[in-house]
């Protein structure tokens, strides 16, 4: 087991590379008068059924559905999320559709990348880890993807020592997930 004080490092190398948010305002939403009075927004009806609209501060990006529905995308933070959702209700409302006080936001998936600090060897992982929790096929995809059971996340790791850590519902589960690698890597002798 490796102590928490030697995880550091790598959970300090943790960065949220995105955060998928869902909400809803309440009521069903005209679309094509939305694209008249928005800037800022495409909608093609015929390639995706909702108006995306890109939001300048905080960086990110509303899907709008016709059933009042949201999804927020690209937001750097759980706080980015949150504000670049208020900032859409507020323009929502303030072109006179009624949006529900305070929506509930539901974090959907948070993406993390991480640096293990060394090169991988990706084939010994792969059958140290077991394969029935693994999908390496290196001419298909450069990294092994590893899918945690606790936490229920998914972990790229790739040759140079780079995660990508998906499926999170919180940042904590990125670093939870970062603890459980390093211990399993180290008690294989494939980490450092």
């Amino acid at each position: 087991m490796v102590e928490r004080s030697d995880v550091e490092p790598y959970i300090e190398a943790l960065e949220i590379q995105n955060v998928v948010a869902s909400s809803a305002i309440g009521q069903e939403i005209d679309l094509e008068a939305l694209v008249t009075d928005l800037e800022g927004v495409d909608f093609d009806p015929e390639q995706f059924p909702g108006l995306i609209y890109r939001i300048e501060e905080p960086h990110a990006t509303a899907l709008i559905f016709r059933s009042g529905k949201l999804v927020c995308t690209g937001a750097d933070s759980v706080d980015g999320v949150h504000e670049a959702l208020a900032s859409t209700f507020e323009t929502l409302s303030n072109l006179g559709l009624r949006v529900n006080d305070n929506p509930t936001i539901t974090v959907q998936n948070i993406v993390v990348s991480g640096d293990l600090g060394a090169t991988l060897n990706l084939n010994a992982i792969a059958i140290g880890l077991g394969l029935e929790a693994i999908e390496y096929e290196p001419e298909q995809f450069p990294g092994l993807v590893y899918r945690l059971e606790e936490p229920k996340v998914v972990a790229l790791l790739f040759g140079s020592g780079k995660t990508v850590i998906t499926g999170c519902k919180q940042f904590e589960d990125a670093e939870e997930a970062t603890e459980v690698l390093v211990d399993r890597l180290s008690d294989l002798s494939l980490l450092g």
